[in-house]
Formats: structure tokens, C-alpha cells, sequence
């Protein structure tokens, strides 16, 4: 089975380095792999101890923000290494100051994996999450460098928990702590033997919480708000656009909108504005104290500070849930702002769970869409059992950060004692 993925791995390579004539996200991609191990090798100094963090992409970076800062404050004399694997992470990051050295995560060769620890020599590392890289985890076993991942979520349907498993659940094995985000996740690695397992829920929930005790002032979107009635649609996609213009033309409320796509490339700018052209849409870099404060519609036309929009809103519909599935609905919620998103959310426990506890509405239609905000922005009981449902759903799942850290703390002090024995 290592053969395999091993082939698999080329194989993946081939086909990143093939779209990258085409597309430029995989362009990116491979740019920013070039010479990487060579770079890595110039910049990070030796002989001063080191934690290595690993992210996916953005999504996941956000999980581990909490853990990251937590360790830096404990750990002051640590550097932090971040890796990401997408363009759509380390793009967006590679300035984040929480972090030392920045990169992308070099391709999972034997070759690459070997040269990589020789250079880095952690003494922790952590993924977030998902990723799980095996000749990676090989050296890091072989070295006896402790690996943990958290925030992790595993389904039955993961190739772990197939009969043709054998060889990925032994890759498991070399993980030293899994902090899972519910009991079933804990109940599948059971069932295979995995018992370095904790159930620390969601990190997510306390970097949102964060979010929410910083108050970051934004001037213009303070000015476009004022007392007005504002919804956002965040993350969204053409279709989630269609049903916010189609509520907007036909309502018969007076409210302002704002538009936070998912891609903010010209293209999809243009695009959002042509399709709210009866309402003069201003873009957000166009946007001054003048002409910002005649608009109905605000277009979001930068990134990284979605997540603080959110409180100038009364009610939030996250994208997605027309394709793959919904966006992050944390960042609104934590803010006490109900959430509305389309029908692909099953796969997402935290929105199954809030709908049921009153402070997320799924919609199918522009029409389910128009029943549940006019009720929540005629209604202030029912706008307020909502809103209190979101702050406390917020608030009762809390603390994944603490306790990751406490085992981090007890991990550290084990690594230390062995090596000086």
C-alpha cells in the first residue's frame, strides 16, 4: 500500500504541476514549492526549539489560530512554523505575525519528508483537522517527534474504517494524541484501536469568540450600517446572490445589504454588481463617506475581515449551501446574529445543532428565504429567542483551547524529561 500512495503522490504532482498552464490557483501552487526546501533551509535558524503547525487551508488555519496563540503565549520561547497546502491559505496568511516562518507544505516524498525534518527538527507537531500526510508521519514517528492533530472529525465512509484499511489505520497508530470534535469521532477510532483519543470539541468556537471581544471598529461599515437594517450575505455564490436580489427587489422592508463573495476576483465583482444594478451597488475599495452613505447595497471586494462584518448585520445568510456545502456560520453567530443557508449543510454538526436549537434557519427557496427573515425582522420576541440561541450555542461549546493546551503542556513536559534522561 505504500507503493501506492506513493504513486498516488506523483501522480497528483503530475497533474498539479499539468493545470498549472491553466489555472492559477494550481500555478500557485507550484510557484510557491519552487525552491522551497532550499528557502526553508536559508531561513530558519537552527538550535532554537521549534513547534511546526500545519493547515490545510484558511478554514483550517482559523482552527488552529486559537492553539497557535495560546502556545506562543505559554511557549514564549518557541518559534512557530505554519505550513499550508492551498493557495487559498497561504496567500491569504503568510504575513500572519502569530507565526515565525511561513510556507507551503512541501510535497509528501520520502525525499521531501527526510530533507524537511533534518531541517526543521521540531519538537512538536501539530495538523489541524484532516490532513494526514504518511511518509511525513513515518519520519516523525521514526524520529520520535510527538504528532497531534485536533479540532479532527472522522466519518464511517473514511478509507481508515474500510476493510481495505489495514494499512491507513496503521498510520494512525504513529499519532501520538487525537483531539476529535464529537463522541462519534471518538467511537470510530475506538472501533479500529486508536485509543489516544479526546474529545475537546471545536476550536473554531473559541477563535470566533475572540473575534467577538475585539471590538475592531470599521468607520465606513459603521457609516453604511448606522441604525439601518442591515443583512450580509457572507461566503456567497451566484445563487445565494439571485435569492438576496430577488428578497431585495420585492421587499417591501427597509433594509440595506451587504455582499461578501466567496471569490472576489473582477470577474465575480462584476458580475454582483451588474446583477444588483437597479440599486447602484458600491464597491467597498470604491468606497468613501460620501457615496457610502446613499448606497442600499455594499459589495465586499477585499479579504480577511469578513469574520468582523458581521456585527453590523441583524440578520446573516452564509453561501454555499447551493454547491458543496455551506461556509463557516460561526463568525455571524457568535455575534448572537441568526443564520440562514441552503440545503447542503448536512454534513455540518454545528448548523444541524443550531437549527434545532432555534438560531439557524436551512432554506431551499428565495421564498423560504422571504417567510424566515421578515419574521425575524418583524418579530422581536421571535428575532430575540433566535439571537439568544446563537450567543448561547456559542458560549456552552467554548474551551477546546484549554484543554488542547493542557495536554500540549503535559506532551512538552514528558518530550523534555526524555531528552534529558
Amino acid at each position: 500500500m505504500a507503493v501506492l500512495y506513493n504513486i498516488g503522490i506523483f501522480f497528483y504532482h503530475l497533474f498539479i504541476r499539468t493545470g498549472s498552464l491553466f489555472n492559477d490557483k494550481a500555478r500557485l501552487w507550484v510557484r510557491g514549492r519552487k525552491g522551497l526546501l532550499d528557502k526553508m533551509s536559508e531561513e530558519i535558524q537552527s538550535g532554537i526549539p521549534l513547534i511546526w503547525i500545519h493547515a490545510a487551508s484558511l478554514g483550517e488555519f482559523e482552527q488552529g489560530r486559537p492553539v497557535m496563540e495560546a502556545f506562543r503565549k505559554q511557549y514564549p520561547d518557541f518559534k512557530i512554523l505554519l505550513t499550508f497546502f492551498s493557495p487559498s491559505g497561504y496567500e491569504v496568511r503568510k504575513n500572519y505575525e502569530g507565526a515565525d516562518y511561513i510556507y507551503y507544505l512541501p510535497i509528501d516524498t520520502k525525499r521531501n519528508a527526510k530533507k524537511l525534518l533534518q531541517i526543521i527538527q521540531p519538537e512538536l507537531v501539530i495538523f489541524i483537522k484532516y490532513e494526514f500526510w504518511f511518509n511525513l508521519l513515518h519520519q516523525l514517528h521514526k524520529h520520535r517527534i510527538p504528532v497531534i492533530i485536533i479540532s479532527a472529525i472522522f466519518r464511517q465512509n473514511q478509507h481508515f474504517f474500510k476493510c481495505y484499511g489495514s494499512w491507513y489505520r496503521k498510520q494512525l497508530g504513529k499519532i501520538n494524541q487525537f483531539f476529535v470534535q464529537n463522541k462519534k469521532s471518538e467511537a470510530l477510532l475506538n472501533s479500529i484501536g486508536i485509543r489516544q483519543v479526546q474529545v475537546s470539541g471545536d476550536t473554531r468556537f473559541d477563535r470566533v469568540a475572540s473575534i467577538a471581544a475585539t471590538q475592531q471598529e470599521n468607520e465606513l461599515i459603521s457609516k453604511f450600517a448606522q441604525e439601518s437594517v442591515v443583512l450580509l450575505g457572507g461566503s456567497t455564490w451566484p445563487p445565494d446572490e439571485r435569492i438576496l436580489r430577488d428578497y431585495l427587489n420585492t421587499s417591501d422592508l427597509e433594509i440595506k445589504m451587504i455582499i461578501a463573495p466567496h471569490e472576489v476576483h473582477d470577474e465575480r465583482i462584476q458580475s454582483i454588481l451588474h446583477l444588483f444594478n437597479e440599486q447602484a451597488p458600491v464597491r467597498y475599495s470604491e468606497a468613501t463617506k460620501e457615496n457610502i452613505d446613499k448606497a442600499q447595497v455594499l459589495i465586499i471586494d477585499g479579504i480577511g475581515f469578513l469574520s468582523s462584518l458581521y456585527r453590523y448585520c441583524r440578520v446573516a445568510y452564509i453561501g454555499g449551501g447551493f454547491g458543496k456545502g455551506i461556509h463557516n456560520i460561526l463568525e455571524a453567530v457568535t455575534f448572537g446574529k441568526p443564520v440562514l443557508f441552503g440545503p447542503e449543510h448536512q454534513k455540518f454538526g454545528e448548523a444541524m445543532q443550531l437549527i434545532k436549537e432555534g438560531g439557524a434557519f436551512a432554506i431551499h427557496n428565495e421564498q423560504d428565504f422571504r417567510g424566515h427573515v421578515d419574521r425575524l425582522l418583524t418579530s422581536n420576541t421571535y428575532y430575540a429567542e433566535a439571537s439568544t440561541a446563537c450567543l448561547n450555542f456559542i458560549e456552552k461549546n467554548k474551551g477546546a483551547t484549554k484543554l488542547i493546551m493542557q495536554s500540549i503542556s503535559k506532551l512538552m513536559d514528558s518530550t523534555q524529561k526524555d531528552r534529558l534522561s
